[in-house]
């Protein structure tokens, strides 16, 4: 197991900038399927409203967290060299865009803006984010990718 440590290009006090955004993306979709699930059991549009607002919140977050990911990616060459570099950055942009035309499909009226399409969308979204967040992790540990010796 290759353990090099490898400290992010964009950190703050050594805490890195792209660890602290990711998680705001995946748990705004992961809500949004979940608030899609709760509108296709009741009908009740509040649950509709819900996932729009964590659609948009994820993908600001999601687009900041991605830009900060990319300057590791691009400026850091030991963060491109684990094999799990790449299906990491894919998925993150792959989710981002699914994200996106799930939001474009939640802005239409009531049951059709959710069922079928936004509720697979978001389901597909969660997916390819938990095979992402896996390459991501397998960065962190396996490769010491995004850690310092800071103590």
């Amino acid at each position: 197991m290759n353990r090099q440590q490898s400290a992010s290009a964009a950190a703050v006090a050594g805490h890195p900038i792209h660890a602290t955004l990711a998680p705001f993306p995946i748990v705004c979709f992961t809500l949004t399927l979940l608030t899609d699930i709760a509108y296709w059991r009741t009908s009740y549009l509040m649950w509709q409203y819900f996932s729009e607002w964590l659609l948009l919140a994820g993908l600001v977050f999601g687009v900041i967290a991605a830009l900060v990911g990319a300057a590791d990616f691009l400026f850091r060459p030991a963060a491109r060299a684990p094999g799990s570099a790449w299906p990491h950055a894919l998925g993150g942009v792959i989710a981002l865009i699914l994200a996106f035309f799930n939001s474009l499909v939640h802005a239409g009226d009531g049951w059709t803006g959710v069922v079928p399409y936004g509720l697979i969308l978001s389901a597909v979204t969660v997916l390819v984010l938990a095979v992402s967040d896996w390459f991501g992790r397998a960065m962190v540990f396996r490769h010491g990718i995004g850690v310092s010796n800071h103590e």
